[in-house]
């Protein structure tokens, strides 16, 4: 099979990469990231690919095989090696510091200031505090990104200025 042959048969499986891959990682972006590693691992080895074999199926094991190495990696990244005696830290738990008192009220003031800006600004800030990326943003309310970039500053640049006084160790 000849390289333009490969590639053009290549090419033609990116839908269905595209769906297998946001099948394993629920993620339009990361689905994305996912296929184009895939599209420069199945180049760099098309010498290894042989003519008689099936490459779809070649193509999606690479595919799984970059996820599952992925996400290896990402869990080894966020392993945490405790060297303490028996293991004091690992089998500590968390604290959680929601269920303190002087967190409650200071989660209370933070909403408060959130409430008090007005809704150009503060639409944004909170889809973005609540893991949307700037262009979901902008697409979700038909605004430019340098736009919903600049909110997001000077909501939060308001917000710090309504809370400076606030001091919950007070």
């Amino acid at each position: 099979m000849t390289a333009v042959e490969f590639n053009h048969k290549l090419t033609g499986l990116e839908d269905k990469l595209e769906r297998f891959a946001f099948s394993l990682t629920s993620n339009h972006e990361d689905a994305h990231d996912l296929v184009q590693e895939t599209f420069l691992k199945a180049l760099s080895y098309r010498d290894q690919f042989e003519d008689n074999s099936n490459l779809k199926a070649w193509t999606f094991t690479i595919l799984k095989n970059t996820f599952i190495n992925n996400y290896r990696k990402n869990i080894k990244r966020n392993t945490t090696f405790d060297n303490t005696k028996d293991l004091y830290f690992l089998n500590k738990g968390n604290d959680s510091d929601k269920s303190k008192p002087d967190m409650v009220i200071s989660m209370k003031e933070i909403k408060r200031g959130i409430e008090s800006i007005p809704d150009d600004f503060k639409i944004p800030f909170k889809m973005h505090t609540s893991g949307y990326k700037y262009k979901e943003i902008a697409d979700a309310l038909n605004l430019n990104i340098g736009t919903v970039k600049s909110r997001i500053f000077f909501c939060r640049k308001k917000l710090m200025k309504t809370l400076k006084d606030y001091n919950p160790d007070n």
